[in-house]
């Protein structure tokens, strides 16, 4: 062999391997964004079963712990005052707008503002000295609140001006949420707190019936407590303290929750027993409020659906005669709370027909330290009833 042809022989050799390097490293550059789709689409699955996997519901009629020292009965044909208001997980300053509902917020500005907020919340609730206070949307362990125990430090706050007893139901426990992404909503323990003066015996937690498609995964759990407090006429006056579903949940399914609950009312009533149904009912409260304070608009949601006045079981009515006319009880929190802001009301009592309701109204506090305003009662056990059905 020639020392020509074996110069070419070694460079078509050497062309070969270099061309085989380069294939290989063009296979290798192909391969890396298809090893990136490969992790996205393994991470993806591996959380959406974690959330499903780690899904579960609180039993119902689960037996509630009763703390405090207080001791006394309820008495006939005294006027209490009871509070009923929805915290927002110590997150809703004026403000801040909510993911859920087309803002841009997950979780509450800092730590620092979930304190201010639910001191703020106490406080309002304090300044009418209520015997009774029923409060929703209170965290005990939550991301969006920064871990701040919310029960805890409202508790605190009542005791330090008397003795109340408590009771917490958990309402949900959810997964930890990935999204947004830039600011994960995170996992949430949250729920009912009631507060009372007089000895409260017993409670139970009630779960509610939830939608059953993934959609049970945005409606997370649902339920309401039922707080017993003996009174002297040796009967029980019931106080219900709830939070029907907003999100992932049709009219139907609200429905749904409030004959559950009307059955359990109906039930006490039938015994002689006085009951106070109040918290937040995801319903459009008084079946006008919608109109009367957003006239003309075509927004519909399925957490301000009329009040199905027709399915209140005989024997009780909403206390809907405010004192000082009609005052929207939340605001929709697609943008910071000004003149444009979508208000309803969804919050208020409900009462039996042995209770005498004197005063009921929805105070403006400008959703200063919630999405909510407060809602004030004043009540009678026994004698003829006042409010309207």
């Amino acid at each position: 062999m020639s020392d020509n042809t074996e110069t070419l022989l070694k460079e078509e050799q050497t062309t070969a391997e270099t061309g085989q390097k380069a294939a290989k490293k063009r296979l290798k550059w192909w391969k890396i964004p298809l090893i990136i789709v490969l992790v996205i689409v393994v991470v993806a699955g591996a959380y959406v079963g974690y959330v499903f996997l780690t899904y579960s519901r609180i039993e119902d009629n689960k037996p509630l712990d009763v703390g405090g020292t207080a001791e006394k009965v309820a008495a006939i044909g005294t006027e209490y005052t009871i509070v009923s208001l929805n915290v927002g997980f110590g997150a809703y300053t004026a403000d801040f707008t909510f993911f859920m509902d087309g803002g841009d917020h997950s979780r509450a500005e800092s730590k620092e503002s979930v304190l201010k907020c639910t001191d703020g919340c106490s406080d309002i609730a304090l300044s009418y000295n209520p015997d009774f206070a029923l409060f929703q949307e209170v965290d005990t362990d939550a991301t969006r609140s920064y871990h701040v125990d919310q029960s805890a430090r409202m508790q605190e706050s009542f005791a330090a001006k008397g003795q109340y007893d408590s009771v917490f139901a958990m309402n949900y426990h959810s997964a930890y949420l990935m999204y947004p992404l830039t600011e994960p909503h995170g996992a949430s323990d949250s729920g009912l707190l009631t507060l009372s003066r007089y000895n409260i015996t017993s409670a139970l937690r009630r779960s509610l019936p939830i939608a059953t498609s993934v959609k049970k995964i945005l409606d997370l759990d649902r339920c309401y407590s039922i707080v017993r407090i003996p009174t002297e006429d040796g009967k029980e006056l019931v106080l219900i303290n709830l939070h029907l579903s907003a999100y992932g949940t049709e009219a139907g399914q609200g429905n749904a929750q409030l004959q559950m609950l009307f059955e359990d009312m109906a039930k006490e009533y039938e015994k002689g027993n006085y009951v106070v149904c109040g918290g937040d009912f995801n319903h459009d409260f008084t079946g006008d409020s919608r109109e009367t304070f957003n006239p003309g608009t075509d927004r519909d949601y399925a957490w301000c659906q009329d009040f199905p006045d027709d399915i209140i079981p005989a024997g009780f009515s909403k206390c809907t005669d405010y004192a000082d006319g009609l005052v929207a009880s939340t605001r929709d929190t697609d943008i910071p709370y000004c003149a444009d802001s979508f208000t309803v009301t969804l919050d208020g009592f409900l009462i039996s027909d042995n209770i005498r309701c004197t005063y009921v109204q929805v105070v403006d506090k400008g959703f200063e330290f919630t999405d909510h305003n407060p809602v004030v009662m004043k009540f009678i056990l026994g004698g003829e009833k006042t409010s309207e059905p």
